[in-house]
């Protein structure tokens, strides 16, 4: 797992792309709608840089060589009172490498880093009925309720979301 910076981020951007552009077109919601083409993603990536550098967003990359595997991602919020707090967002695994294990190392790297920056807590939000919901449910985070018709699916269908979150100690940073 590599934490990526600005440049890393840029540089990586027609894989994480590649990425984002699979995950989407093969059902996935992660906030786009099918079928997503290789520039709208390579662009929606490009436009993370910024966010990264500033610090109000960290993105992760599992790679096998040149090809990434995966990515998850922490949002920072930029209110005073939110400081203890981040949104996990955007955790994908490419269809090849999925059921090994690397959505729940992407997790616990994500979890790992956000104690280290002294948050205590996170949340998501996941489309209800996904099997990201397994995911997060076995890794202990609980579920706050589902909002009716939040999002729509890659197919344009509103789908319910449903909303988690975890505490997360400092001890996390001893798995």
């Amino acid at each position: 797992m590599i934490r990526l910076d600005e440049a890393q981020l840029l540089q990586s951007a027609v894989e994480l792309a590649e990425l984002l552009a699979e995950t989407v077109n093969g059902g996935a919601s992660v906030g786009f709608l099918a079928p997503l083409g290789r520039a709208e993603a390579l662009a929606w990536w490009e436009g993370r840089a910024a966010d990264v550098a500033a610090g109000r967003l960290v993105v992760w990359a599992a790679y096998d060589g040149d090809r990434v595997l995966g990515t998850v991602s922490l949002a920072f919020p930029d209110k005073g009172n939110s400081r203890h707090r981040a949104e996990l967002v955007k955790l994908m695994v490419h269809p090849d490498a999925r059921g090994r294990g690397l959505g729940r190392r992407l997790l616990a790297t994500a979890e790992d880093a956000a104690a280290a920056a002294g948050v205590t807590l996170l949340h998501l939000d996941t489309e209800t009925g996904s099997p990201a919901e397994h995911l997060y449910r076995s890794a202990g985070w609980t579920p706050v309720g589902a909002i009716p018709d939040y999002a729509a699916d890659p197919g344009g269908v509103l789908r319910p979301t449903t909303i988690y979150y975890k505490h997360v100690p400092a001890t996390a940073l001893t798995r």
